[in-house]
């Protein structure tokens, strides 16, 4: 495949994963605050968004790795500082979302009255480590 169209499709795949992972964050931050009188309506919006975790956020981060696995093959920038940090970034964004879809799952069933504190800061960690990969690939200072 054509270098252009894999860093296309890289890039459309990322943007979907990662908004998918503010959905899950911002998701997970408000059921902890929402009032125990709205838990009909916190379970419907639980669901909604667990199904679309399932079925685009997950398959967008698979596609995003496979797509930018293979341009980084392609372009020859594994011994590069710059693709082993942002690797471990993106290795970390991933973790993430497994978590915040555990705790989707979690909340859906109710198993979990709360996310716990660390998973306030989902959202703002999912755009500092995006922020930062975004640096690193356009400037590559390393």
């Amino acid at each position: 495949m054509d270098y252009l169209w894999l860093k296309a499709f890289h890039i459309a795949a990322v943007a979907i994963w990662t908004g998918g992972m503010l959905l899950a964050a911002l998701t997970t931050s408000a059921a902890g605050s929402a009032a125990a009188g709205a838990v009909a309506g916190r379970s419907t919006v639980l669901n909604a968004v667990r199904h679309w975790d399932r079925r685009v956020t997950s398959p967008a981060m698979l596609l995003a790795w496979a797509l930018g696995l293979a341009l980084a093959l392609q372009g020859g920038w594994f011994p590069a500082p710059w693709l082993i940090v942002k690797l471990a970034l993106v290795l970390a964004l991933s973790a993430l979302h497994g978590i915040l879809s555990g705790t989707l799952r979690r909340l859906a069933r109710a198993d979990e009255s709360s996310p716990t504190v660390m998973l306030r800061y989902g959202p703002i960690v999912t755009v500092a480590t995006v922020f930062a990969i975004v640096v690193l690939v356009v400037i590559k200072p390393f």
